[in-house]
């Protein structure tokens, strides 16, 4: 249950972050209850995040939290770069056009 606060913490802290100088937010919100979160953010770099979390096993011993999400940004290249992720049990499992896929075993 310590991590799990510990988790939640975390994600209010990044969430909560300023964006650099000069960019402005254009939409922010969040919802945090006891079981579930979710926050999406937009700035006017062409930056956004967003995620949705549910705590999965709670009171037991293997209590965690899935995470679902995605962020894109703007890269020096001109380019708009997102990646689609889950991070659960399984550990952080990245998608996106521009990654690398592992082979198939």
């Amino acid at each position: 249950m310590k991590l799990i606060i510990i988790l939640l913490a975390l994600i209010a802290l990044t969430t909560a972050a300023p964006p650099p100088s000069g960019v402005e937010i254009i939409e922010q919100r969040s919802d945090v209850e006891p079981d579930r979160y979710s926050y999406a953010l937009q700035t006017s770099d062409g930056t956004s995040k967003q995620e949705d979390g549910q705590l999965v096993n709670a009171g037991a011993e293997d209590a965690h939290i899935v995470a679902r999400g995605s962020f894109s940004f703007v890269a020096a290249d001109g380019q708009t770069y997102t990646v689609n992720y889950v991070a659960d049990e399984n550990g952080f499992q990245p998608q996106g056009a521009h990654l690398p896929v592992p082979p198939v075993a």
